[in-house]
């Protein structure tokens, strides 16, 4: 993690006015948490619907050598080192850009609509093979979230992988030139954020930002798949010569999979010689590990070490994390976002299960679609195949035209779907239902929060 005098940080911020007897003080961190102050840590006060600003004191007081003020902010404390600045957060990305060119870490990072986190997780994995890794830890990958990465990375870190999320024009391309990625990945361009965004060509325009603050020799992964990406690429490397490695399932990629294979335990899946396997339900997952495989080979990782990695795997919590329920059935908490191109991989991977009695949905719904978000839902609920699902069950406004258009395919009157309002309902009928070899999918957006029934489940 970062460690620097204060006049130093004080630079690194473009701030003033610390007072000249504090130069030499020491900061062994970074903080925006005055609950989770570790002794030695600088407090970046953030003004979001708390203002930190209220409590430098109290960070003060837990071990923090010192912090930043926001000068438009009255009444600064007494007698306390603080570091004058226009903007607490620029300051705080400023400090972990300046700290970020420091270091001589490979920085990996990736953006896309869908699939950042298993991604990310897969390219530590593999990458832990060979080299010592700092990744994102959990989610952050917000304005806040990336610079307190940067923060975190070592000295003796060899490479970063970090991921970038966003909710509007612009904020990838400050994050890519905060990290200068090394090699910058997109996953791949959805529909989550149709409502600031307006089409999918504006969030292909977002993701693409990223190439913004790669560096010179970087290079660029992304699905070749996506006309949107391969069309605005060529364009893109007319007027910035850089390298591009396409993955994919189409002959034209660079890094495609073939003869894959995929059960309840994972997908097998062969490119070129090599053979790998990931230990993660769904086909979706083995585009993940396209991109992965293709980080991996840019850091000079040989295939074994790459199919080590992928077998070595464990992933941020609610992707496709399965728990056995003590009463004999399988929960799969895929809970922490959805779209409607994550939610029908998921109800996909479900059908594919094997070993199991009856299959449940539960659905919650997709958030932040616009104007066409009930079309979404509607659309979700037309491809739900009696045959391979017994029952579903959404939850919420949106969701409940999942539940609509999914009456019409089984049979009349049957009870295998139905609509909830009220979570405490739906989890009253679902306990009533699950039995011993059963198989429930959870699956919402974040706001929905599914991952709250789990509890009342075990």
């Amino acid at each position: 993690m970062i460690c620097r005098k204060l006049k130093v940080i004080e630079q690194m911020a473009g701030g003033h006015g610390l007072s000249s007897r504090y130069d030499e003080l020491e900061i062994r961190g970074v903080t925006i948490d005055s609950r989770n102050v570790t002794k030695g840590d600088l407090f970046v006060p953030i003004v979001r619907q708390l203002n930190g600003h209220d409590y430098v004191q109290e960070a003060i007081a837990g071990g923090a050598v010192a912090s930043l003020w926001q000068t438009s902010h009255p009444n600064p404390p007494q007698d306390v080192p603080l570091i004058y600045v226009d903007d607490s957060l620029e300051a705080l990305q400023r400090i972990a850009a300046a700290y970020r060119r420091e270091l001589p870490v490979k920085v990996i990072g990736i953006t896309g609509s869908n699939g950042k986190t298993t991604t990310k997780d897969m390219i530590n994995s593999v990458a832990a093979t060979t080299y010592r890794v700092h990744k994102t830890a959990g989610n952050l990958n917000s304005q806040i979230g990336v610079p307190l990465t940067l923060l975190q990375i070592s000295d003796n870190d060899d490479v970063a992988v970090i991921e970038m999320g966003m909710s509007e024009r612009g904020q990838i391309e400050r994050l890519s030139l905060m990290c200068r990625p090394d090699t910058a990945i997109i996953t791949m361009i959805g529909v989550s954020h149709l409502s600031s965004l307006g089409s999918r060509e504006n969030i292909a325009e977002a993701k693409l930002e990223i190439v913004s603050g790669m560096t010179d020799e970087g290079v660029l992964i992304y699905s070749g798949d996506e006309p949107l990406l391969v069309n605005r690429i060529e364009e893109l490397q007319r007027s910035k010569p850089f390298k591009a490695v396409r993955f994919g399932e189409r002959p034209s990629n660079d890094i495609r999979a073939e003869t894959v294979e995929t059960d309840s335990e994972g997908s097998s899946f062969t490119v070129g010689s090599a053979k790998y396997r990931i230990p993660l339900l769904g086909a979706h997952n083995v585009q993940n590990a396209l991109a992965a495989a293709a980080a991996a080979s840019q850091l000079g990782i040989p295939a074994d070490k790459i199919a080590e990695g992928f077998q070595a795997l464990t992933l941020t919590g609610m992707r496709m994390e399965k728990i056995m329920s003590p009463h004999g059935f399988l929960i799969i908490n895929d809970a922490w976002n959805a779209s409607p191109i994550s939610m029908a991989a998921a109800i996909d991977a479900v059908k594919q299960l094997e070993g199991f009695s009856r299959r449940f949905l539960v659905l919650g719904d997709m958030l932040e679609l616009g104007e066409q978000e009930e079309e979404y839902h509607r659309d979700i609920g037309r491809t739900i195949d009696p045959g391979a699902i017994d029952f579903v069950f959404t939850i919420g406004s949106l969701g409940k035209y999942i539940a609509l258009e999914a009456e019409k395919r089984f049979p009349p009157g049957s009870g295998r779907v139905r609509s909830f309002e009220d979570k405490e309902e739906l989890v009253k009928e679902l306990i009533c239902s699950l039995k011993e070899r059963d198989a429930i999918l959870l699956k919402g957006s974040r706001g929905m929060q599914l991952e709250t029934i789990v509890p009342f489940l075990l």
